[in-house]
């Protein structure tokens, strides 16, 4: 896992290339990260199925309570089979962009 941190954001980037592996340690070590915006960053990953991406659902929702904001970045996928509580792009510039929305959106009380 390699982590990037820019601002109030983390990028969580998998290196290995098993998506639930990844999340597991995601999950393992969120007291680290969970004060921050959080992009998980798949593109790396072959064959990404949206059980993978919905292996990550939990976490969002949980993170998404705390008023941060959580995004999946995955390379060729269909984004309409994705639930609409969950926020997956094909761009860690998307990301960003989301992310910066959304902390506009907290900062007038949205």
């Amino acid at each position: 896992m390699k982590v990037e941190e820019k601002g109030h954001t983390v990028t969580l980037k998998d290196t290995q290339g098993d998506v639930i592996a990844f999340r597991d340690k995601i999950e393992g070590e969120y007291n680290t990260f969970k004060n921050q915006n959080i992009v998980i960053d798949i593109t790396q990953d072959a064959d990404v199925e949206l059980k993978d991406i919905l292996s990550f659902l939990s976490l969002s929702n949980k993170h998404r309570k705390s008023k941060k904001s959580f995004v999946v970045v995955v390379n060729d996928f269909d984004f309409n089979e994705v639930p609409d509580e969950m926020i997956v792009v094909p761009t860690i510039l998307e990301a960003h962009d989301i992310i910066e929305m959304e902390e506009i959106e907290r900062d007038l009380g949205f």
